[in-house]
């Protein structure tokens, strides 16, 4: 008998096997994290990176009919809530659901997001952008404190803020492959106000319009983080320096845009090792 039909018929019609997902977790932050934690918690928390990592797959670079196959996976997580899923990402999920009790909806949400990718490619407000990280960043931070046992209204309001800030700032990092890729997420109402022209987005030079434009939605990422940056001090332990590395990265990032002059065109500007680890200290250490 092939491998092929050895496979759960899920996997057959979703066409990014676990095997394929998995591998890329040594190159991503998400897991790079666990690396911090304890054996149970790491299996919990590669379960939903696993599943968030196939939901976005499918959303950006399925072949076919991506919101059929977002179908396709919402009802196989309707299994998982029940016991009885077929893909193996969702099998490995199943567990980690039943034995911490986690809500449905933030896994809901994620594959919301990836619908509205298929029907949305540019945003007329900030406030239209963070909606939209409501449903895409959102959830994986609840999702964390749930699997920490910290998952209180105030902790996820502050967990939000944070991953709707670190969202923004990947935006704001990534203008140039969003823009060749079909997206701009830069708000249409801030485009006219600086006068940014899709041209500029297209150039292979950072404008100056550009770079205020950037410099000011990078201040508004750097308030929201600042806002959700308690979240660090309101934890103990392992899941407290996991935070902190999440925070002090966004930190990090901030200050190698603004290091960069905000010319995001050239190049992606990234944090070297150095600033993260100095900018990840600094959160720990006031715990915010």
């Amino acid at each position: 008998m092939s491998p092929t039909a050895t496979q759960p018929a899920v996997e057959r019609t979703l066409p990014f096997a676990a095997e394929a997902i998995l591998a890329r977790a040594s190159r991503e932050n998400f897991p790079v994290a666990l690396r911090l934690l304890g054996r149970d918690v790491r299996a919990h928390l590669l379960a939903i990176y696993g599943f968030a990592r196939l939901v976005d797959e499918l959303g950006d670079s399925a072949p076919g009919d991506r919101s059929a196959l977002l179908d396709r996976l919402e009802e196989d997580l309707d299994r998982a809530f029940a016991g009885k899923p077929e893909h193996p990402l969702l099998q490995a999920l199943a567990p980690t659901v039943r034995s911490l009790d986690l809500p449905r909806a933030p896994f809901a949400r994620l594959i919301e997001a990836n619908r509205r990718d298929q029907v949305q490619e540019r945003y007329a407000t900030l406030a239209d952008l963070v909606d939209y990280c409501r449903l895409s960043a959102n959830p994986v931070g609840e999702l964390v404190l749930h699997v920490y046992g910290a998952a209180t209204p105030e902790r996820i309001a502050y967990s939000d803020a944070v991953c709707t800030a670190l969202q923004l700032v990947e935006h704001w990092q990534d203008v140039g492959e969003d823009f060749r890729s079909g997206r701009i997420y830069l708000p249409e109402e801030d485009l006219r106000r600086f006068g940014v022209r899709e041209a500029d987005l297209a150039s292979a030079a950072t404008s100056v319009p550009l770079r205020r434009l950037l410099a000011f939605e990078v201040g508004r990422a750097q308030s929201l983080l600042d806002e959700g940056a308690p979240l660090v001090g309101s934890l103990q332990g392992r899941p407290r320096v996991a935070v902190a590395g999440y925070v002090g990265g966004g930190r990090a990032a901030i200050a190698a845009l603004r290091h960069a002059d905000f010319d995001v065109l050239a190049a992606t500007p990234r944090a070297s090792a150095a600033l993260r680890l100095r900018a990840i200290g600094a959160t720990l250490w006031r715990g915010r």
